[in-house]
């Protein structure tokens, strides 16, 4: 039967290592039943093991973890109190076992089962106004608990910083105008993903209608995970650990706080020369300088290697243009598209 459903998954166009992988078989064994006229010669143990459970010992394990001292507790704990009396069932991997083959191993407790989020999709951006992402952080205000918000949207291929406001408050329309100025400044073409966590601005209908209205695709990060908005983290980094941020991070009124994120802005964009992206500033690479820039640095390096080559015991520093880059890659396509 298992040869047959991994020949026709073949027929229909998979690789036997696909077909095999959704089986749980090693492609090794079916090339080998392949070889063989009469397939796989296994049959398997003809007796049960002689340290197998007894029903009788079944049932009991089953009722000692239904009564009303245990059901409410997972095996690993009623093992340890169990112990504690002098009382062995079975070992704790054997509980479970039973458990499960009786369809008890379920969450018994009032607490919410937790819930697997599935890893946002793979976002590319080969080009500038392609992938955006975006995020919303406060700035101190000299009164305590209080705090602007600080809007700001990036291009991860460039890094460029395309969209920023300062505002006193978290809402829909702020970040909806954001998005809306920042796409006619850029002129970008329908189809750009802007990317954000799962905050109530990022969701707000209102930014959703005007992302729709603009054909702007919305990507959002798993909840409580802030690994999947990693270059707008990033900047928020650099922007609150750079020596020019105010003493203590304290801005006095709205618009000292905007004025600085003003200067901020125009010396990441202009002049940083950001690591990620070979030490080119995030402007010449969203004009498409960077690519002289580099060819211009490796030419100088393949020079002084070529005047003194005693110098370099490897190759030179690597300043090839970055084509891709991706936001939330998928580690599994990339390993099997380069085997």
């Amino acid at each position: 039967m298992i040869r047959g459903l991994v020949a026709t998954a073949v027929a229909q166009g998979a690789t036997q290592k696909e077909a095999c992988s959704l089986l749980g078989l090693d492609p090794r064994t079916a090339q080998r039943w392949l070889t063989r006229p009469d397939g796989d010669r296994r049959n398997g143990p003809t007796q049960a093991p002689r340290n197998k459970l007894s029903e009788a010992e079944r049932t009991e394990i089953l009722r000692v973890l239904n009564t009303q001292e245990f059901r409410d507790l997972p095996p690993n704990v009623v093992v340890a109190i169990l112990a504690d009396r002098g009382i062995y069932l079975a070992s704790q991997s054997t509980i479970y076992r039973v458990l499960r083959e009786a369809g008890q191993l379920a969450h018994r407790t009032g607490a919410k089962p937790p819930v697997k989020r599935v890893k946002p999709k793979e976002a590319c951006a080969d080009a500038p106004n392609r992938v955006w992402s975006w995020d919303i952080t406060y700035l101190s205000s000299d009164v305590r608990g209080a705090f602007f918000r600080l809007y700001m949207i990036m291009d991860i291929y460039s890094r460029k910083i395309v969209g920023w406001a300062v505002h006193e408050s978290e809402l829909g329309e702020h970040a909806a105008a954001l998005i809306r100025t920042a796409r006619d400044a850029e002129n970008s073409q329908p189809g750009l993903i802007l990317h954000s966590d799962n905050g109530g601005p990022m969701k707000a209908a209102t930014m959703l209608a005007t992302m729709k209205n603009l054909g702007v695709v919305a990507s959002f990060s798993r909840p409580q995970v802030s690994d999947d908005n990693p270059y707008s983290e990033a900047m928020f980094r650099t922007l609150k650990y750079c020596p020019a941020y105010p003493p203590r991070g304290v801005f006095t009124s709205l618009c000292a706080a905007r004025a600085w994120v003003e200067q901020f802005v125009n010396w990441y964009n202009y002049e940083h020369r950001h690591s990620g992206i070979k030490y080119v500033t995030p402007n010449e690479r969203h004009e498409g300088r960077d690519v002289a820039i580099l060819e211009q640095r490796a030419a100088l390096y393949a020079g002084a290697r070529k005047r003194r080559p005693e110098r370099w015991a490897k190759n030179t520093r690597n300043w090839s243009h970055i084509k891709v880059v991706r936001l939330n890659p998928d580690v599994a396509a990339q390993l099997e598209t380069a085997s």
